[in-house]
């Protein structure tokens, strides 16, 4: 039979006969494939390495090459694979995993046997949408943050209403606050609204799914402690909830209960959140941050809090942005990784606890493709 990938072709189509006679030669060899990796803080098995030890460098998790989407959130992780099942791992106290208990597991369990799963969320709650648009959510739910109508806990998925036209999903780094935006382009919010963070103009709570405005051309949302940033259709910054650091990016520190416009550029492509801090990058390419910057998670090489989007250097070849508690991770367009900020237990995985406040090169890798913060943990894909 033919020899195809992952094996690299050299002269002709080569059987598996023939490549076993030739693999001695060096006349083939595996081409790089996606593995999952992981780094930073590991008391409850986030990390999915099988143990519960910190590591500061890249380790890599397993041996599989089929992660497809992965995403971290306070001390868990979760990744779909590209057969569609749901995997996750790290801390399960509130029933987060899904698991239908409440036992940590330091490494990837499958939730259920479903394999239609689309995008994931992970917080001490989790929320996820599946392929054919429904809601689903499970774990933590004491401020009404699963969008269930109650504040009861599950340990396994349940569906939020009937609905089939959600797209995307995101909840705070705290995990008490949740955001969605479904596929007319409307943007939907529920949970926990002390400073506003849910953008509905009041501080009251929300234990079922409600409309932000009436606006149809909601592109991306991120969810930082009390506070929300997102990116219109029009390339326009939005704000909203706590800005005690400048983290809304209105030059001033004053609190808002509905999205409020950062400037009038219409060049924001992407966004995310620390606790009190925001990066974001421009269709251009280049890297923006604001609000508190006590680690240096800004990358402006000082510990200076700023209430107005700040360009990071000059570059203009960054990709894919996002954040830790207090720590920075982005891909540039040639595929290499980059990150700073808090590094206390090792999560900007550079081999150190060093603290940096302007962006350093993980390795020398080219080929990472997606990478996601968590509180103090980091887990990516790369092809190696």
């Amino acid at each position: 039979m033919p020899l195809t990938y992952p094996y690299k072709q050299y002269q002709g189509v080569w059987t598996l006969s023939q490549a076993s006679d030739a693999v001695a030669q060096g006349k083939w060899a595996p081409l790089p494939q996606p593995h999952l990796f992981s780094w930073g803080f590991n008391n409850v098995g986030q990390l999915g390495t099988g143990n519960i030890t910190n590591y500061s460098s890249p380790k890599q998790v397993g041996s599989l090459t089929n992660w497809s989407a992965i995403s971290a959130g306070a001390n868990t992780s979760a990744s779909i694979k590209s057969d569609g099942t749901l995997w996750d791992w790290g801390w399960n106290v509130h029933g987060e995993l899904g698991l239908g208990n409440r036992t940590n597991y330091s490494s990837p369990k499958q939730v259920g046997s479903l394999s239609n799963w689309s995008q994931i969320a992970p917080s001490t709650s989790f929320l996820a949408v599946k392929t054919d648009g429904t809601l689903w959510t499970w774990g933590q739910n004491n401020l009404g943050q699963l969008g269930l109508s109650n504040t009861t806990y599950y340990s396994s998925p349940k569906q939020v209403g009937s609905l089939t036209n959600w797209s995307s999903v995101v909840i705070s780094n705290n995990g008490q606050s949740s955001f969605a935006i479904k596929t007319d382009g409307t943007l939907w919010s529920w949970g926990y609204n002390l400073y506003g963070q849910l953008g509905q103009s009041n501080v009251v709570n929300f234990s079922s799914p409600k409309q932000v405005g009436a606006l149809t051309n909601w592109l991306k949302v991120a969810g930082g402690y009390y506070y929300t940033i997102a990116v219109k259709t029009d390339g326009t910054l939005w704000s909203w909830g706590q800005n005690n650091f400048g983290q809304l990016g209105l030059n001033n520190l004053t609190y808002y209960s509905s999205p409020k416009q950062v400037g009038s550029l219409n060049n924001w492509s992407s966004v995310s959140c620390g606790d009190y801090w925001s990066i974001s990058i421009k269709t251009d390419g280049t890297l923006w941050g604001w609000g508190g910057n006590g680690a240096g998670q800004l990358g402006f090489n000082n510990t200076t809090s700023y209430s107005s989007p700040k360009q990071v250097g000059l570059l203009t070849n960054w990709s894919q942005i996002t954040s830790a508690t207090s720590s920075a991770l982005s891909i540039k367009t040639n595929g290499t990784l980059w990150t700073w900020g808090d590094n206390s237990v090792g999560q900007l995985g550079l081999g150190n606890t060093t603290y940096y406040s302007s962006p350093k090169q993980v390795g020398s890798l080219t080929s990472w493709l997606y990478v996601s913060g968590g509180s103090d943990h980091v887990i990516a894909i790369a092809k190696t």
